[in-house]
């Protein structure tokens, strides 16, 4: 690929953009295909139920991992500049968004790039959802929340380069890295196995995993071969949905960015992946799960995720994949976050017996709130 003769053709924001609308594509339409959802994943978890959903997480994750390690030891990716690890970080940022952004993913049905692959699919929920979550998040960024983001985040803090990086401080290499990635994936494998999966399943997991890296590699190859100061990111949803807001409220001029090409990838990749499985059909809001739910959780994800400097992917899978301990952190902090909220939340929803009829008919059960986005 001839990187350098598109950079001086068209520049390198249009590069960045189209590489972003290209990773967003393949993650949106994998994502669908395999029903991806850190969500569904730690509520299985916490319930001990070791099923698919957890399954396809962990395949995933293990798979950006092996990925983006293989990709460091080729020679194809440096992600010493990268902000995860270069800049300085906050690990009290880190657990505490993560912990708040668990609970808003338990009470939104969805991390912030579920809600987008949901929209897609017509789920007006997971719109206004995801509206309000881009709103909160841009407050968190510059506005009014800011404050609050910045006093929290300085509680703990980490100096960038070595410090950040989990390999570094316990002296490993990426091939300990790459060794620590094909065990999980093992693993993953194992409860895919005994899951029963199908096609999808194992080709939605493993591509969600390879779009995490090729973000890596995308951004770092226009970097390398950049003119002008590129920084190398991954595959996030909050900086971007903060992003595309202010790129609609605000008058137009400021150049395209990898992030910005990504949003919409997301959302074509989704939709034809809905249109693939004929899983496209419009929802509103009913049921047990109320509209203030929904905007609470989204407000909890906005506010998190910027205190925690990304989302469940960004965090979590595009940090992890890197061994940030900031990311690590916010991973286990989400966790933690997301069983809490669902025994608290959820927890009372449990399967019992309902009144006898007066016509003596059996009852039907009252079962507790799917797992599944």
């Amino acid at each position: 690929m001839d990187w350098t003769a598109w950079i001086e053709q068209w520049g390198e924001p249009a590069v960045l953009a189209v590489a972003g609308l290209a990773v967003g594509l393949g993650f949106g339409f994998f994502a669908q295909r395999s029903r991806f959802c850190l969500r569904a994943a730690v509520i299985e978890f916490w319930h001990g139920q070791f099923g698919e959903k957890l399954a396809v997480w962990l395949l995933a994750f293990a798979t950006s991992v092996v990925a983006v390690q293989l990709f460091i030891v080729a020679g194809w990716l440096d992600i010493s500049t990268a902000r995860q690890i270069a800049a300085r970080g906050s690990l009290s940022g880190a657990l505490l968004g993560g912990l708040i952004f668990g609970v808003g993913m338990v009470m939104t049905r969805g991390c912030a790039s579920r809600l987008l692959v949901l929209s897609a699919n017509g789920n007006l929920r997971a719109l206004l959802s995801g509206l309000i979550f881009a709103v909160v998040a841009q407050a968190s960024l510059g506005g009014v929340l800011a404050p609050l983001r910045e006093t929290m985040a300085s509680w703990w803090v980490v100096d960038g380069g070595p410090s950040r990086s989990l390999l570094a401080l316990v002296g490993g290499r990426p091939m300990d890295g790459l060794a620590f990635g094909a065990v999980w994936m093992v693993t993953a494998g194992f409860f895919a196995y005994y899951s029963g999966w199908g096609f999808w399943k194992w080709a939605g997991g493993i591509g969600t995993g390879l779009m995490v890296a090729l973000a890596w590699a995308g951004t770092y190859q226009v970097m390398s071969h950049s003119f002008e100061p590129v920084q190398i990111q991954g595959l996030t949803f909050s900086g971007p949905s903060a992003e595309w807001l202010m790129r609609v409220l605000a008058e137009p001029g400021e150049p395209w960015t990898f992030g910005l090409g990504l949003m919409p990838g997301v959302f074509l990749g989704s939709l034809v992946g809905a249109l693939v499985g004929r899983d496209w059909k419009l929802e509103g809001f009913g049921g047990g799960y109320t509209m203030p739910r929904y905007i609470i959780g989204a407000i909890l994800m906005g506010f998190g995720s910027m205190l925690a400097g990304g989302c469940a992917v960004g965090a979590g899978m595009t940090g992890g994949a890197i061994f940030a301990v900031t990311a690590w952190l916010t991973l286990v902090g989400m966790w933690i976050g997301g069983g809490v909220a669902d025994r608290v939340l959820d927890g009372a929803h449990k399967t019992a017996p309902a009144p006898v009829p007066a016509g003596g008919e059996t009852p039907t059960a009252v079962s507790a709130p799917s797992a599944a986005p």
